[in-house]
C-alpha cells in the first residue's frame, strides 16, 4: 500500500491510518517534493508544473521499489495524481483509494460541472497564497480540515503547511487548482474506492459523485466524517472504509 498526502501536507498525515494495514501489506509512505523530508533539489519547475510530473514521480517510486499490485491511497490532490499514475502504468496498480478527489476545482458552467470554485475564487486563493503563504496557511487550514469544534486539527494542518517549502507549494497550488483532469478518469481501468466526506469545502459532494460516475470501476462511500481531511479527523472511519473495500475485493 502506497499512501500519498495532499497539498501542504506530508506523510505524517497518514500516521493514524497506515500502520493499521502493516500486518497485511508492505506499507510505503513518502513526501512529494517540497514537503516533509523530500529532497528539495529534486524539484523541476517544468516537470512539476502539472500534476503529470507528480504522477511520474509516483511511477518512478513504484518501479524503484519494484512494487506490484499496488493499493494506492491518495488524499486530495494525490487522488488525482494516483489516477494519472494508474492510467500511465496500469500494470503496477491493483486498486486506487481516492480520498476527497477532485478532477477540476473550477466550475464549468458550459458543461454543468460543479467543482466548487469560481474563477475569482481560484484567483483570490492563489494570489493570497503567493503574497502571504504563512497568513494564508493560518486562515485556510482550519476551514479545509473543518470540525471547528476541534481546533487542534486546524492547528496541526496549519503547522504542516508551514513546514512545507512555500515557493514549491505556490507552484504546486497552481498545478493543483488550475488542473482539469476530467478526461483522465476515462483512462483508468483500475478498480477504485471513492471516499466522500460531508461538508467538504474543497471537494463537495457533487465532485465525488462525478468522479464515481466517470470511472469505469468504482465504489462510492459517503462518509459520516466532515471536512476535507478524514485521515486526520476520522481515522477510524477512514481505515474501516478502506479495509471493508479491500476485503470485499479479494
Amino acid at each position: 500500500m502506497v499512501f500519498a498526502h495532499g497539498f501542504g501536507c506530508d506523510q505524517n498525515m497518514w500516521r493514524h491510518v497506515a500502520p493499521r494495514f502493516a500486518d497485511r501489506y508492505r506499507v510505503v509512505l513518502f513526501d512529494h517534493v517540497g514537503a516533509g523530508g523530500a529532497d528539495r533539489s529534486a524539484y523541476d519547475p517544468d516537470r512539476h508544473s502539472s500534476l503529470a510530473g507528480y504522477a511520474a514521480d509516483v511511477i518512478e517510486l513504484v518501479r524503484a521499489l519494484d512494487l506490484h499490485d499496488v493499493v494506492f491511497v491518495g488524499h486530495s490532490v494525490s487522488a488525482m495524481i494516483g489516477v494519472l499514475a494508474a492510467a500511465d502504468a496500469p500494470e503496477r496498480f491493483a486498486h486506487l483509494v481516492l480520498v476527497g478527489p477532485s478532477p477540476r476545482y473550477l466550475d464549468d458552467p458550459d458543461t454543468g460541472y460543479v467543482g466548487g470554485f469560481t474563477p475569482d475564487d481560484i484567483d483570490g486563493l492563489l494570489d493570497s497564497l503567493a503574497s502571504n503563504y504563512l497568513g494564508w496557511s493560518a486562515a485556510m487550514a482550519p476551514a479545509i480540515v473543518g470540525n471547528a469544534e476541534r481546533p487542534e486539527l486546524g492547528a496541526e494542518l496549519t503547522e504542516s503547511f508551514c513546514r512545507a517549502d512555500p515557493e514549491i507549494q505556490r507552484r504546486f497550488a497552481e498545478a493543483t487548482f488550475r488542473a482539469d483532469n476530467r478526461a483522465d478518469l476515462a483512462r483508468v481501468a483500475t478498480p477504485c474506492l471513492v471516499l466522500q466526506c460531508r461538508d467538504d469545502i474543497i471537494a463537495p459532494d457533487a465532485v465525488g459523485e462525478y468522479v464515481h460516475e466517470h470511472l469505469a470501476d468504482s465504489v462510492l462511500v459517503r462518509m459520516a466524517a466532515t471536512g476535507h481531511c478524514p485521515n486526520l479527523s476520522a481515522p477510524d472511519e477512514t481505515t474501516e472504509a478502506i479495509d471493508a473495500y479491500l476485503r470485499s475485493s479479494m
